[in-house]
């Protein structure tokens, strides 16, 4: 291996050390997430262990970062985002920005009313901030309701009881800030990032 790639692999373990402590994350659970064992995750995090493909892709996974933000892969030239719709909980989420921890932008579907998956309230740490883009948002907050259009903005501290979905027989869509606990709760660990193509 030349130069240049034993430095591409030598790099990743501090990476991976960086993405599960800020997921707060301990080596047994990003354990049981990956079916490797916590021993090879410490050594593959202090550089006693050199990664390969086959534990590189699911710790990629289990980290929602594309594989080329663990090697840190050179740039292409390429600037256009790849963007990769999951369906979770009835909804559908298209991940918008592609770095590790912090903030994080969706855009979230969300089905006509009849279809909701459920209309229980739910409280989690965090804040969560979303735009209207189409349809009609209905935002229960604790025991007060809001019919939100396009265009209309709200946020609010995700600790009071709260429900988002579709107000009428049309989906709804929203661009979403999530905090990391936002999105824990909405699209549990490892949840997907835009990526580059390329």
């Amino acid at each position: 291996m030349d130069d240049t790639g034993h430095d591409v692999l030598a790099g990743v373990g501090p990476r991976l050390r960086d993405l599960r402590r800020r997921r707060g994350a301990t080596l047994d659970q990003l354990a049981a997430e990956t079916a490797l064992t916590a021993s090879t995750l410490s050594r593959l995090e202090t550089g006693k262990l050199r990664p390969t493909l086959e534990q590189l892709l699911p710790l990629a996974r289990a980290h929602g970062v594309p594989l080329d933000d663990l090697v840190q892969a050179p740039p292409t030239g390429d600037p256009r985002i790849h963007l990769r719709p999951v369906r979770h909980r009835g909804l559908v989420f298209v991940a918008l920005t592609r770095r590790g921890g912090g903030v994080q932008a969706f855009k979230v579907v969300y089905p006509p009313a009849a279809a909701s998956p459920t209309t229980a309230l739910q409280t989690h740490e965090g804040y969560e901030w979303f735009y209207v883009l189409d349809g009609r948002v209905r935002l229960v907050l604790d025991d007060t309701e809001h019919l939100l259009d396009p265009g209309e903005v709200v946020e609010f501290d995700t600790g009071t009881p709260h429900w988002i979905g579709s107000a009428d027989d049309r989906p709804a869509e929203t661009l979403a800030l999530f905090s990391l606990q936002g999105e824990h709760a909405h699209l549990g660990r490892g949840a997907p990032r835009a990526g580059h193509d390329g």
